[in-house]
């Protein structure tokens, strides 16, 4: 266990051993008991899963009845640990995995200039058929189009990266009630209708 401060204790869970894993397992069966936990934190996993409503559930379940959850889900990002890449979400994806949970706070996490860097960064190297000349387009395309991202301190902030941001994160506490798909599809914060 990690600490991080007095009556703070981390468990780190992973489907692979890594330098900061606690406990190596998978989320679709999280091996803890029921409410366990006061906080979950699941940044950039529920797009690798096979089953992220079961996943959620399962947070859910571990969770103590004022525990939290801060998730982190991704939109238009390219193809990441290849076949181990199943799913994208727009904001409101998130949400209704986590139907279950009250919102405390959801939005942009990376917004459309993250989207459109990577998308640069792909095309480029797309050019590439050698490992080490896509490696060096890659780099350059970092270089070269590294500065659009810091736009999105000024889109980030508005509706329309709701329909075109990189990644999204959700913020919630753990719930008796459920969140219906009318009441889902009035959260919408986009500008496309």
């Amino acid at each position: 266990m990690l600490k991080i401060g007095p009556g703070h204790d981390v468990v780190y869970t992973d489907v692979d051993l890594g330098s900061l894993t606690t406990v190596v397992c998978d989320a679709h069966d999280i091996p803890f008991k029921d409410a366990s936990f006061d906080f979950v934190a699941c940044i950039s996993v529920l797009e690798h899963v096979a089953d992220p409503y079961r996943c959620t559930a399962e947070i859910h379940r571990v969770l103590r009845a004022d525990g939290c959850v801060y998730a982190v889900t991704p939109f238009m990002p390219q193809v990441h640990m290849g076949a181990y890449d199943f799913t994208r979400f727009t904001h409101l994806g998130p949400r209704r995995l986590s139907r279950r949970f009250i919102e405390l706070r959801s939005g942009v996490s990376c917004g459309p200039g993250m989207a459109l860097t990577w998308s640069i960064e792909r095309f480029v190297s797309g050019f590439a058929t050698q490992p080490r000349t896509r490696s060096a387009l890659r780099t350059l395309a970092r270089f070269l189009a590294f500065p659009i991202k810091y736009f999105d301190w000024i889109l980030a902030r508005r509706p329309s990266a709701y329909d075109s941001a990189s990644s999204y994160y959700f913020f919630g506490r753990r719930a008796d009630t459920v969140l219906s798909d009318r009441e889902l599809v009035r959260t919408y914060r986009g500008v496309v209708r």
